[in-house]
């Protein structure tokens, strides 16, 4: 299966919350598991990914640090906050309920 920018276009925060929500990371790590739980079926662009990091950021849903990777190198990190898993559970269930509709529709 092969998961269309269309299918998900507006869940993209959404998603990143959610691996957010497992743990602290970073733009790359936050792409390969996205990659990996969606069988590579779906990855996101860089441009998409830091456009939903600067949104996230802006409202308040997300947080960003610097810190040093074993490699010496600095990555920016990102966590989810109490806001952010707030929204995260409003769009979860807004998502289950269109699911339930498409569902019932079939």
């Amino acid at each position: 299966m092969n998961l269309t920018g269309d299918l998900l276009r507006g869940h993209t925060d959404m998603i990143i919350m959610a691996v957010l929500r497992r743990n602290d990371s970073y733009g790359y790590a936050i792409n390969k598991t996205i990659q990996e739980f969606s069988d590579h079926a779906f990855s996101l662009t860089e441009a998409t990914l830091y456009t939903s990091f600067k949104r996230l950021e802006a409202r308040g849903y997300i947080t960003s640090y610097w810190q040093e990777s074993e490699s010496g190198k600095k990555r920016k990190y990102y966590a989810l906050t109490d806001k952010g898993s707030e929204a995260l559970k409003e769009q979860e269930k807004a998502w289950e309920d269109a699911k339930n509709i498409i569902d019932g529709l079939r």
